[in-house]
């Protein structure tokens, strides 16, 4: 058992040290070629945070494992709203000013509802991973667009331009791309192995392994993100962050088990979590959203936020 937990702690490590060298290598080809950092920090950034759930899903998926994919994509949105933003808010409070971001958030509660209805009759179809799939591409074609639009003046702009390497020679970029491209995969299958191993062990199910070790796990690079970007007074930018990494953990990680092993959910998945995921993006769109301009999400909220973690936390294994 102890080999086994070993294997899961290095196989998380590699692959967020991966997912992060891929977007940076990813990041400084396309700085090089031309893209504006905007259209950069909005698909390929925005989709390099959730490449580690992305991979996972994919391997777990093909492993015959689904129901720990599908874990993985609703415990990453549970806990990147309830803990991450918990604990970043707790650290300093959001401000929430862009645009961009406002946008945003309806098309995360939009998609939301959508993937619930796919999940509401007990199983994941293939058609219905098609589907996912597809939106998952139009959304990334949508960002690119809305990053053509993006106002000079909104702070999102400034926020997103300062986090896009520079003076990355394109052979460097293209090395980091392969090493990602390499150990992303290696390091989630020997992730998703050990963490079912361990799973089997304690008798606990495939979804909430997905729902807890792996979505926290995977979730990790995001928390470090957001309070390394508030902390710099990036707050829109690391709003953004979770509020993209959600969007395409419904879309590419949730689509992933439907296309590759579609079938028969774990009641719990479709009967408690997609309700206790919907609940908490409601409460992030509340705490974030107001129509009069500026908003925070304060330490109470966090708080609020934090303890929701907690509580579902306890539900799960109480």
């Amino acid at each position: 058992m102890l080999l086994q937990i070993t294997i899961f702690v290095l196989g998380l490590i590699v692959l967020g040290w991966s997912a992060d060298r891929f977007v940076y290598g990813a990041s400084a080809l396309a700085r090089n070629i031309g893209v504006s950092p905007m259209m950069i920090g909005l698909t390929i950034v925005a989709m390099g945070s959730s490449a580690p759930e992305i991979v996972v899903s994919a391997i777990a998926s093909a492993n015959g494992n689904m129901n720990t994919a599908v874990g993985n994509a609703l415990g990453s949105n549970i806990t990147n709203v309830a803990l991450v933003l918990g604990i970043t808010a707790l650290v300093k409070p959001l401000v929430v000013s862009s645009i961009t971001l406002k946008r945003e958030m309806p098309v995360l509660i939009l998609i939301t509802l959508i993937a619930m209805v796919f999940m509401y009759d007990g199983e994941l179809a293939r058609f219905e991973g098609m589907v996912l799939i597809g939106l998952f591409v139009f959304v990334l074609a949508g960002m690119a667009w809305l990053s053509l639009q993006v106002d000079k003046s909104d702070p999102l702009m400034a926020e997103t331009a300062d986090e896009i390497p520079k003076d990355v020679n394109t052979g460097a970029a293209v090395l980091w791309i392969g090493v990602g491209l390499i150990l992303l995969p290696l390091s989630a299958q020997f992730l998703v192995d050990s963490a079912v191993f361990i799973a089997r062990h304690f008798g606990i199910s495939d979804l909430v392994i997905g729902l807890t070790i792996i979505a926290l796990g995977t979730s990790l690079p995001e928390l470090a993100t957001c309070i390394a970007g508030v902390r710099k007074g990036e707050d829109d930018l690391a709003l953004g962050n979770i509020i993209g990494s959600n969007i395409f953990n419904l879309l590419a990680v949730l689509g992933m088990p439907g296309l590759i092993a579609p079938g028969l959910l774990e009641e719990g998945a479709y009967q408690r979590d997609m309700y206790v995921m919907l609940g908490l993006t409601l409460m992030l769109f509340l705490f974030s959203f107001d129509l009069k301009g500026r908003r925070q999400i304060n330490r109470v909220e966090g708080s609020i936020l934090l303890l929701s973690f907690l509580l579902y936390q306890y539900w799960l294994f109480g």
